[in-house]
C-alpha cells in the first residue's frame, strides 16, 4: 500500500474507534450531516468533484474537502451491462483551493493521482443501495447541510447528495469503515483484493443489521 493511501485510510477512520458506536437514534449520536450543499461550498466542491470524475459519471462518490491538506475522493463507476464496475481512489496532486493575495483560486488544471481497479458488479450495486438507504434513513429530507469550518465530506449516491462532518456514530459511521476497505482494495494485489471484498460484504451485512435496528 502506498503511503498516501495509507494516510487516507487513517484519516477516514480516525476517531471511529475512540468510543463505542452509538445508535443513530440515541440522544448521544448527533450526525452533523444534511441534504444538499453546505453554504459557501458548492463552487469549491463542484470543482473538485469534476476534477476527480474527469470524463466519467460516478454512481457513488465521496469527496473529502480538508481544511489544509490535498483533497481526496472515492468513486464507483458502473460498467457496461453486467460487467465489472470501476472503483477509483483519487487524490489531488496539489491542493485545489488556495488563497493568493486575498483571492481564492481553484487549481483545476492539474492531473490528480488515480488508482482504478475492477469491482464485482453485484457488490458495487449493494454498496450503492446500502449507502443510499443509510443516508436516506439517517439524514432527513428537511435537514439542510450546514456550513462547517474545517473539513467537510460530500456524499453523492445515485443522485442523493449529503454533506457535512464525518459521522462518528450510528450506521453512518460504518460507511467510513467501508471506505477504508475500498481504498485498501484499490491499492493492493488481486489476491488480497478478494479478501477485501469479503470483508466489505461482511461490513455491509453489519450495516444492514444496524439499519434494521435503528428503524425497528
Amino acid at each position: 500500500m502506498t503511503s498516501r493511501a495509507a494516510l487516507a485510510i487513517a484519516g477516514l477512520l480516525i476517531g471511529l474507534s475512540v468510543a463505542p458506536m452509538a445508535r443513530a437514534d440515541d440522544e448521544s449520536c448527533r450526525l452533523d450531516l444534511g441534504r444538499g450543499w453546505p453554504p459557501a461550498t458548492e463552487n469549491y466542491g463542484s470543482a473538485v468533484e469534476r476534477l476527480f470524475a474527469a470524463d466519467t459519471t460516478p454512481v457513488l462518490s465521496l469527496t473529502r474537502l480538508p481544511a489544509r491538506a490535498v483533497e481526496t475522493g472515492l468513486q464507483l463507476i458502473a460498467g457496461e451491462g453486467e460487467g465489472d464496475w470501476t472503483l477509483r481512489y483519487t487524490q489531488a496532486d496539489e491542493r485545489v483551493e488556495v488563497w493568493n493575495a486575498g483571492k481564492r483560486e481553484l487549481r483545476v488544471g492539474q492531473q490528480p493521482d488515480v488508482i482504478a481497479v475492477p469491482m464485482p458488479a453485484p457488490l458495487a450495486r449493494r454498496v450503492v443501495a446500502d449507502w443510499q438507504r443509510a443516508l436516506s434513513a439517517q439524514v432527513p429530507a428537511d435537514r439542510s447541510a450546514e456550513f462547517h469550518e474545517g473539513e467537510v465530506l460530500l456524499f453523492v449516491v445515485d443522485g442523493l447528495r449529503v454533506s457535512g462532518l464525518q459521522p462518528g456514530c450510528g450506521p453512518a459511521a460504518q460507511l467510513m469503515e467501508q471506505v477504508g476497505l475500498m481504498i485498501e482494495a484499490a491499492d493492493t494485489s488481486d489476491e488480497k483484493r478478494a479478501k477485501r471484498w469479503r470483508k466489505l460484504e461482511e461490513s455491509l451485512d453489519q450495516l444492514e443489521q444496524s439499519l434494521a435496528g435503528a428503524t425497528g
